[in-house]
């Protein structure tokens, strides 16, 4: 998931309020498939700075607890050369275990 809403525009307030938005978006398609953020196991977050990756830890782990709230999750952080969306700063994959019912 990318940091933009579902008009896709992208909020303003930098690299965390992209970070909170495709959380959101993340938890968004989670909760489609009947799950929720406690069945996510692994994150994976492709950053094109990881300087404005590290400068925003604060405000990125506070996004993260407010969207997803543990962190008992397996991640990974790569910086890469660009997204496909030129405006994106981070994209994040999750993978979510849901327990059968």
């Amino acid at each position: 998931m990318i940091g933009w809403d579902a008009e896709g525009r992208f909020p303003a307030g930098g690299f965390a309020a992209q970070v909170r938005q495709a959380l959101a978006n993340a938890v968004a398609v989670l909760r489609e498939a009947g799950a929720g953020p406690e069945h996510v196991v692994r994150a994976t977050w492709y950053v094109v700075d990881k300087r404005e990756y590290l400068a925003a830890g604060r405000d990125v782990g506070a996004a993260w607890r407010d969207v997803i709230g543990h962190y008992d999750v397996a991640m990974t952080a790569v910086q890469v050369v660009a997204l496909m969306e030129d405006a994106a700063r981070v994209e994040i994959e999750v993978t979510a275990v849901v327990p059968p019912r």
